[in-house]
């Protein structure tokens, strides 16, 4: 009897042992590949698109001052940014498929450090090197704050993978804590708007706050979507589950309406407070919506989890410090350009401003106002000579002679 029940309780022990395997994949060393290849596909991404996005302003800015009568979509050198971009987008979207979502979104920094190189490479300015240091000491330091966290954020990064089958992305979507999580944030979200729209509430926070709620939801739909695609290229169709089209219209819809708040954002801020403020809300979003969902840091120890804290932190400051180095708009100052009259010398090439006295008013010439003046530069009267029109013998009555005054 015992032992033909020995054999039956080791086959019961089985399920088991293979079961508590599967609750920790990141204990396979493929996982950590995985995460290489996603981390790879999104920092080629965001710097592909960096490169894209300054290819296309760069032909706008060289269409503007030439005498170029072709559009800008006419242009080869605003199509080559196009192809690039979509590359760089495609790059982006297919990492979410192998790496956690805690994981991918962070290297976003990647793009704010490319744009800040292209931008100090491209610069037409010609500085000195004490002056180019001073100058561009913060973008310097915030790059290097930036890579510091982005290698931290790898290295310490969430390995927990699973198949983004329509079964899982079932069971994780009627989950408590993601219903818990969507509960928060859909009241969060109509409190900003309430007061975005009734309130004229324009601060850039609650804007941004907005952009980062629909963003987190954005980017747990793409890793849903763009898994499902993967596990059905390797041979496990999930294209036909109602789930995908459902992913795939919350994708859409989500970031249609991010981008018409960053669209309304841009119109009444600076893109540099945008980029770093935006990039520090939906970051933490992001993390939080991948946590609850996907359970990212399901089985990762403290030191991982507090380093990878630190990478994102060292990352944040690294884009605040490279946003904040940004050129300003300078506001308008009315001057007159000798250079826009025909025939007249060009007085800014030798540092000859020619700019109006800004402490009294704005109107140059016979409209500005002489109430200041002293008598002796008040107009002279003009002698009268008076005429008669009326019969012979008849005296008219002189003219009305008036005298000018200050205020005429």
């Amino acid at each position: 009897m015992e032992g033909g029940n020995s054999p039956g309780l080791q086959l019961q022990q089985l399920p088991l042992a293979t079961a508590a395997v599967s609750v920790q994949p990141h204990t396979d060393s493929f996982s950590y590949k995985e995460n290489l290849i996603g981390a790879l596909l999104a920092i080629f991404g965001h710097l592909v698109s960096s490169i894209a996005l300054n290819l296309q302003k760069y032909s706008h800015i060289r269409l503007a001052g030439s005498k170029d009568p072709r559009a800008y979509f006419r242009t080869k050198t605003w199509w080559s940014g196009f192809l690039l971009l979509l590359l760089g987008e495609l790059g982006v979207f297919s990492s979410y498929a192998f790496a956690p979502l805690s994981l991918i979104v962070p290297l976003s920094a990647v793009s704010v450090v490319a744009s800040a190189i292209i931008g100090i490479i491209f610069i037409k300015e010609k500085w000195k090197p004490k002056e180019f240091l001073r100058r561009y000491v913060l973008s310097f330091v915030g790059c290097g704050l930036a890579v510091v966290g982005t290698y931290l954020l790898v290295t310490f990064g969430p390995n927990s993978h699973e198949k983004m089958t329509a079964e899982n992305i079932t069971r994780h979507l009627v989950s408590w804590p993601f219903l818990l999580y969507m509960l928060v944030e859909i009241i969060v979200f109509c409190l900003l708007l309430y007061f975005y729209k009734e309130r004229n509430a324009n601060y850039i926070v609650i804007i941004l706050l907005l952009v980062a709620l629909l963003g987190s939801m954005t980017v747990v739909t793409v890793k849903a979507v763009a898994g499902m695609i993967l596990v059905s290229i390797q041979g496990t169709l999930q294209l036909d589950s109602p789930i995908f089209y459902i992913m795939l219209v919350c994708m859409a819809a989500t970031a249609i309406y991010q981008a018409t708040f960053l669209a309304q954002a841009s119109q009444l801020y600076d893109s540099a407070q945008i980029s770093s403020i935006g990039y520090i809300l939906s970051t933490t979003a992001a993390i939080s919506a991948g946590a609850t969902f996907y359970l990212d840091f399901m089985g990762e120890d403290v030191l991982h989890i507090c380093m990878f804290a630190l990478g994102c932190l060292i990352a944040f400051l690294g884009v605040f410090l490279i946003t904040r180095n940004r050129k300003k708009p300078v506001p308008f100052e009315p001057y007159i350009s000798m250079d826009a009259m025909p025939g007249m010398q060009n007085m800014h090439d030798k540092g000859i401003a020619v700019q109006p006295d800004l402490k009294a008013s704005f109107s140059y010439g016979a409209l500005e106002n002489n109430d200041s003046m002293p008598e002796i530069y008040t107009p002279a009267t003009l002698p009268i000579v008076q005429e008669q029109h009326g019969p012979k013998g008849v005296s008219a009555p002189p003219y009305r002679v008036l005298e000018h005054s200050k205020k005429e």
